[in-house]
């Protein structure tokens, strides 16, 4: 990694590019024993370890009156789930649901975030992983909508009332194939906004290296106007990735989220009477 940025100078950048990418979306494989696992396995392994070692410490802290920010910050989390996503679009009886849709808000959250980490990958960076979270989603909310109405009424069910007799079949089909592209639509948001965004904040990264580097070393035997010239250029430089990694940190908020919502919102058409 070194050698390529030092080898790499915008003047050749774009000759470099596919290189670049290549150097990104590399899939790595860590041999453990017998077995061979993928960096980006590797790091869901490191997501979901995460993600029980969070829950079992917010547990043992639960207290009438909350102490401690990461508490504070997951007791939060926690209410927005329930309050704005489960009991805003389903009603207080989707309180069942609830442990069901804040794992998956919490799971895809951490994987999210280690996305962010230098040199790690985002769990939720790969199909594999997304589409395996929509079908679990999938089963989910057409198992609650077949125990409320039952295998029969809820099959016929996906077809809103009021609509005529000549048009039922014609709807009832649209009704099917909307129903089954859904774990599609969910995994494949997903994983591109998690990957996309992993390759951007890598290229800027490697850009800003590049960019920092290269002022640096304008800067030996400059003036006082190159050396401020150069300066600026530093801070400009650092100033984007930052701003581009708290991007990148309110996309993988906002995505969990989404996901969220979409989960649950699927979930209250499944048990609600249409």
């Amino acid at each position: 990694m070194e050698n390529f940025v030092e080898e790499m100078t915008f003047e050749h950048f774009p000759a470099e590019i596919n290189h670049l990418l290549e150097f990104l979306g590399t899939t790595a494989v860590f041999h453990i024993g017998p077995w061979e696992v993928s960096n980006y396995l590797f790091f869901l392994f490191i997501g979901i370890i995460l993600f029980f070692a969070l829950m079992l410490y917010a547990r043992r802290r639960a207290a009438l009156v909350p102490e401690g920010r990461l508490y504070n910050a997951v007791e939060a989390l926690v209410e927005l789930v329930r309050n704005d996503l489960v009991i805003e679009n389903i009603g207080s009886e989707g309180k069942k649901y609830f442990p069901f849709i804040g794992t998956v808000f919490f799971f895809v959250l951490i994987n999210n975030f280690i996305g962010l980490i230098p040199g790690a990958k985002p769990g939720t960076g790969t199909m594999g992983v997304t589409v395996a979270l929509a079908l679990f989603a999938f089963v989910f909310f057409n198992a609650a909508g077949m125990r409320k109405k039952g295998v029969g009424g809820y099959i016929t069910g996906v077809v809103p009332h009021g609509v005529p007799g000549i048009l039922w079949p014609v709807i009832w089909v649209i009704e099917v194939i909307s129903l089954l592209i859904r774990p599609f639509t969910l995994s494949i948001r997903l994983f591109a906004n998690m990957y996309a965004g992993h390759i951007v904040l890598g290229i800027f990264s490697i850009l800003t290296s590049i960019g920092v580097a290269q002022a640096i070393h304008g800067l030996s035997g400059a003036g006082a106007a190159a050396i401020a010239v150069g300066g600026i250029q530093i801070i400009a430089w650092i100033t984007l990735l930052t701003a581009l990694y708290v991007l990148e940190i309110v996309v993988a908020l906002l995505q969990a989220y989404i996901f969220t919502l979409l989960t649950t919102v699927y979930v209250s058409l499944a048990v609600s009477e249409h």
